[in-house]
C-alpha cells in the first residue's frame, strides 16, 4: 500500500492524528523510501495531498531530522511556493535540518531570508529557529547573530519575546552587549504589560549571567 493511502487526506479527515501517526511510524521504521514517496508528492496535484506530505515530512524530521536532510533542494524550491502551507511547510523542514546539516543551510541563508520577508509568521518564526541554531556554529556565529539582531529588532512585537527567551541560550560574549541595547530598545514598543515582562525577564537572566 502506498503510504499516500495512510494521509489524513485518503481518510477525508480534517484533523492532524493520520499525519503525526504516519510520520511516527516511518521515523521510528527509517523507511526512507517513504520519505522520498513523501517529497515527490509535493508536486502532487491534489492541495491537500501536498500539505499532507510536507506535514508528515517536517514532524518525520522533528523526530529524526537526518531521514529528510537529503531532500534540502526540494524544500528550497518550495519557498517561493503560492501555496502558503507548502512555504512555511518548508521553512519548518529547513528548521529541523538546520540541525544535522547546519553548513547546507548557512549557504541558503540569503534565499531563506527573503522567504521570511515575504512569507507568513510560521515561515518567519522557523527562519529564526534557524538562525538560533547557526549562532551554536562558531562558523556562522557573526553572520547568524547579525541576521537574528535584525529580526529582533524588526519583527511583530508580538513574536519578540519568544524569539528573545528562544535565543538567549546561544547569546554570549561579545553578542550579549548588542543583545541587551536591541531588547531594551523595544521595551516601550509593548501594549501588553505580560510581553514586556517576557522582555525583562530575559534581560534579567542575560545580566546573571555576565
Amino acid at each position: 500500500m502506498s503510504v499516500i493511502d495512510h494521509l489524513a487526506s485518503a481518510f477525508d479527515r480534517r484533523d492532524e492524528k493520520p499525519n503525526l501517526d504516519l510520520a511516527a511510524k516511518i521515523a521510528e521504521s527509517e523507511d526512507l523510501k517513504a520519505v522520498e514517496e513523501l517529497v515527490a508528492n509535493l508536486q502532487n496535484r491534489n492541495k491537500d495531498i501536498q500539505s499532507d506530505c510536507i506535514k508528515v515530512l517536517y514532524e518525520i524530521g522533528a523526530r529524526k531530522p537526518g531521514m529528510i536532510a537529503g531532500h534540502i533542494q526540494a524544500f528550497l524550491s518550495l519557498l517561493e511556493s503560492r501555496n502558503n502551507r507548502l512555504q512555511w511547510g518548508a521553512m519548518t523542514a529547513l528548521d529541523c535540518i538546520a540541525e544535522v546539516n547546519p553548513e547546507a543551510v548557512y549557504a541558503e541563508l540569503p534565499r531563506l531570508a527573503a522567504a521570511a520577508d515575504q512569507g507568513s509568521v510560521i515561515t518567519r518564526d522557523h527562519y529564526v529557529g534557524i538562525l538560533i541554531k547557526l549562532c551554536r556554529v562558531e562558523a556562522y556565529r557573526d553572520s547568524a547573530f547579525a541576521l537574528l539582531n535584525e529580526q529582533l529588532l524588526g519583527c511583530p512585537e508580538n513574536q519578540l519575546p519568544m524569539y528573545a527567551e528562544n535565543a538567549l541560550p546561544v547569546i554570549g560574549g561579545d553578542f550579549a552587549a548588542l543583545f541587551r541595547e536591541t531588547l531594551t530598545s523595544r521595551l516601550d514598543d509593548f501594549e501588553k504589560a505580560s510581553k514586556r515582562a517576557r522582555i525583562e525577564k530575559v534581560l534579567k537572566k542575560l545580566a546573571a549571567r555576565l
